[in-house]
């Protein structure tokens, strides 16, 4: 039962990648972007567990710390990918899965079976081959501590996932605080570039003579962008994929083993590959090939032996 909701969690974070690269085509502000994704998971959430009537009890709190480890992890992979290269980021961010497999062992005595151990390996390894498939040059490690910060986040936040399966807490009111907390976190971060933006606007019109030109060449950079509102309810809609996958994957934790499930999620990457090759109509390499082969086979043979 669990790698079904592992594979619809997959899904689901798969469809989040393919919006999140279509919309990081477009001239807008990823942490308006991302804020209102957030503030759409909460009212989802929300909303449903008020429909539901599952109770807010107190380990629903647990999911304040999953919205801020999510919040640090994403903050973290998008700076390093800003100051370093991006194949090396993306490689340490496709690990989480191992910390979870340790955290797990070490927190609550999870041991993975020798048949689990080997899908698990296949799986992981099928996932680094298709990252490793880009460019990649360890002679250039810059931008790796921000991918190390961002691997260990997602890694806490699956395991607090899993920690709130362990503590009975209520789905929808835990996914309520993740995604309110993580909202707020990017709503600060939001105010803090709008404040930035205003205060070199401000230094521009003061060092021109013509405070007129100045205005006129802020304008035709304002109409270049869309505007927060415009952005933030195009993150609302992107947050629904984010809301049912967060739901999907819980759920898994509750029935499976963290690393397991964590490894299975990884896979959406494969999901965002597959729209770059019949979408965006990007070629695939041999090492893609094969590491897409080798992490299906994975599943394969952990749901025909090892589930």
């Amino acid at each position: 039962m669990w790698i079904l909701f592992a594979i619809l969690a997959a899904l689901c974070f798969g469809l989040r990648g393919i919006l999140y690269h279509y919309t990081s085509q477009l001239p807008l502000s990823r942490t308006v972007l991302l804020c209102g994704a957030f503030t759409m998971g909460a009212l989802v959430c929300g909303i449903i567990a008020v429909i539901s009537g599952q109770p807010w009890m107190t380990s629903a709190l647990v999911g304040i710390q999953m919205g801020v480890f999510s919040f640090v992890a994403n903050a973290s992979m998008f700076k390093g990918f800003a100051v370093g290269k991006a194949s090396l980021v993306a490689i340490i961010t496709a690990l989480p899965a191992v910390l979870v497999v340790m955290g797990a062992y070490v927190l609550w005595g999870e041991a993975l079976s020798s048949i689990q151990l080997a899908a698990f390996a296949v799986i992981v390894a099928g996932i680094l081959l298709v990252r490793y498939s880009n460019d990649l040059s360890l002679k250039n490690l810059q931008g790796a501590q921000w991918g190390l910060l961002s691997l260990l986040m997602f890694a806490c936040n699956d395991l607090s996932g899993s920690w709130s399966t362990k503590l009975d807490a209520p789905l929808f009111p835990t996914l309520f605080f993740m995604f309110a907390s993580g909202s707020t976190c990017y709503g600060v971060w939001w105010l803090k570039d709008r404040l930035a933006m205003k205060r070199v606007s401000l230094a521009m019109a003061a060092s021109t003579a013509d405070v007129t030109v100045a205005a006129a060449v802020e304008s035709q950079v304002a109409a270049k962008t869309w505007s927060e509102r415009r952005t933030f309810f195009t993150g609302m809609l992107v947050g629904t994929t984010n809301a049912v996958g967060m739901m999907m994957i819980v759920t898994a934790f509750d029935f499976g083993k963290a690393g397991l499930v964590s490894a299975v999620t990884a896979l959406n990457v494969l999901i965002v590959l597959l729209y770059t090759r019949f979408v965006v109509k990007e070629q695939f390499s041999r090492l893609e090939v094969t590491g897409m082969a080798c992490a299906f086979g994975g599943i394969l043979f952990l749901r025909l032996f090892g589930g």
